[in-house]
């Protein structure tokens, strides 16, 4: 199994944050991201499906300067584009083989390379075999921003953190109250977009899915003390 090691340190456990216009629209985005990452977050997604690709570019870029000053990756969601214009840390990817083969081809190895994999644990080791970063399960939980995905169950991650050499994440209708089972059954990453960026204290409800990492795995508490104002 080939396994981007390199890559794979710079992952740390704790909270993966991910956009929704619906939830942050406008100029309240890097407001909702800032306070997210000084709650904690190790990780941003940059989520957002529409063409309109000069307000998707600048909200992008905005987003990565904010990610630089935590020091915490970016990731693009499904857009091979948009990640080099902005030379974003990584992109997160559906269910296409070659969308996979061509990140990797046009990114290059530097990249960290997300793979949504549902309740399929055969597709997790088809891509950790092709060198993706990490695998993501789910939804485990009802899920508003996608009500109808593939239901999956925590057993499924234990499955996958005993054999696969690299990160797994979930998510779906994760939250504070909610996410220890995940943590307790191997999930290196709770993936988290209403849980967060739904609630009115978005920093408070960003540390208490920190907190259901041991403070040695994560650098939750670093980045509380950093960038208290930007």
């Amino acid at each position: 199994m080939k396994v981007n090691l390199e890559v794979n340190r710079q992952l740390k456990q704790g909270l993966y944050v991910i956009t929704d216009p619906s939830l942050t629209p406008g100029e309240q985005l890097p407001q909702a991201v800032m306070q997210a990452l000084q709650g904690g977050a190790c990780m941003v997604q940059y989520r957002d499906k529409s063409d309109n690709h000069s307000l998707r570019l600048q909200q992008a870029s905005r987003l990565l300067e904010l990610c630089r000053q935590f020091q915490v990756p970016l990731i693009i969601n499904d857009d091979i584009e948009l990640a080099m214009e902005i030379k974003a840390d990584g992109i997160h990817l559906g269910k296409n083989d070659d969308d996979y083969k061509v990140a990797r081809q046009r990114l290059g190895n530097e990249t960290i390379i997300g793979i949504s994999c549902y309740n399929d644990l055969e597709r997790a080791r088809h891509f950790a075999a092709m060198g993706a970063d990490y695998v993501a399960f789910g939804r485990f939980y009802p899920s508003s921003t996608k009500p109808k995905a593939e239901e999956a169950n925590p057993a499924l991650l234990r499955e996958a953190r005993a054999e696969l050499q690299l990160p797994v994440v979930a998510i779906g209708g994760i939250t504070g109250d909610n996410g220890a089972p995940l943590v307790e059954a191997g999930a290196d990453l709770l993936a988290v977009i209403h849980g967060v960026f739904g609630q009115t204290d978005i920093r408070g409800a960003a540390e208490s899915i920190c907190n259901l990492y041991p403070p040695s795995s994560q650098d939750c508490d670093a980045h509380n003390s950093k960038q208290e104002a930007i």
